[in-house]
């Protein structure tokens, strides 16, 4: 099995949304996927990657999420209102108060995703020098995402959410995935520039991308061949596409494997519009 060292890495996991979307009065991250928890596959994902610390943000019948998982070891995070990805980094702040390194910031309802792919995206944020390296792919339908703006150099010039977007931005079918690398404490010092003026009221994460840049940091993109690993789970639909993935993989996507995503097709993506 190949593992991974990132011990200078923190990982935080975004896991206190309570998923309306799935019709049921079970925490989204505690819905089972091949026999595990969605929350399970992503904890042994980072377990795999080895890094230094584990922080999980939770909200939504957050007492049951932390029973479920009783030998896990992670640091919880409580975000008690679920005010967006942005909240839920402040939430964390008291608990990286003294740590400077890589934030690794992935999503709790991400089963598919491989340690292989995130050991990808911190070595392409290290030797970028970047202060934010955000994690994408291509959509065969990308509608509901937020989508990347890269500039003339092929960098990433902004994250532009799908209720906010122009008609020529939403021709665009390269999205953010949600995951993020980011240089701590830099991220810290523009978390306090976020505004909730936006469509949906919320601090988004995503908005630190251009906070980073106008504070004179360099913000980088690393897309990611295989979209299928990026599938973020909302819906019993997306569930039982990501059942029907998981299973169809020969051989299974196991959580260690290595190397680029093979960028081979399968069912799109289709979490929540990344800034949600």
């Amino acid at each position: 099995m190949t593992r991974y060292h990132h011990a200078q890495t923190v990982a935080l996991v975004l896991a206190a949304g309570q998923g309306t979307r799935m019709n049921s009065d079970l925490a989204k991250v505690l819905h089972p996927m091949a026999g595990l928890p969605l929350l399970g596959h992503v904890l042994g994902c980072l377990e795999v990657l080895g890094v230094g610390r584990v922080l999980v943000v939770i909200g939504h019948q957050r007492e049951r999420v932390r029973a479920a998982f009783p030998d896990a070891e992670v640091e919880w995070v409580v975000q008690a209102e679920q005010r967006g990805t942005g909240h839920a980094v402040l939430m964390a702040g008291p608990a990286l108060e003294d740590f400077e390194g890589t934030l690794l910031v992935v999503c709790g309802d991400t089963p598919l995703l491989r340690a292989g792919t995130l050991h990808h995206l911190l070595e392409h944020h290290a030797a970028s020098g970047a202060a934010v390296t955000v994690l994408s792919t291509r959509l065969p339908d990308p509608k509901g995402y937020g989508r990347i703006v890269r500039d003339l150099e092929g960098g990433i010039a902004a994250i532009v959410e799908d209720r906010e977007a122009t008609p020529q931005q939403k021709a665009l079918d390269e999205i953010n995935s949600g995951i993020y690398a980011f240089q701590y404490p830099a991220l810290e010092a523009v978390l306090a520039g976020l505004t909730t003026n936006n469509a949906q009221g919320e601090y988004y994460l995503t908005d630190t991308v251009t906070l980073l840049q106008r504070a004179g940091h360099k913000a980088a993109v690393l897309c990611a061949e295989d979209h299928r690993e990026l599938l973020g789970i909302n819906t019993p639909e997306q569930l039982a596409e990501a059942e029907r993935i998981h299973a169809a993989l020969d051989p299974p996507l196991p959580p260690d494997a290595g190397g680029a995503p093979s960028g081979a097709p399968g069912g799109a993506p289709g979490g929540a519009p990344s800034g949600a």
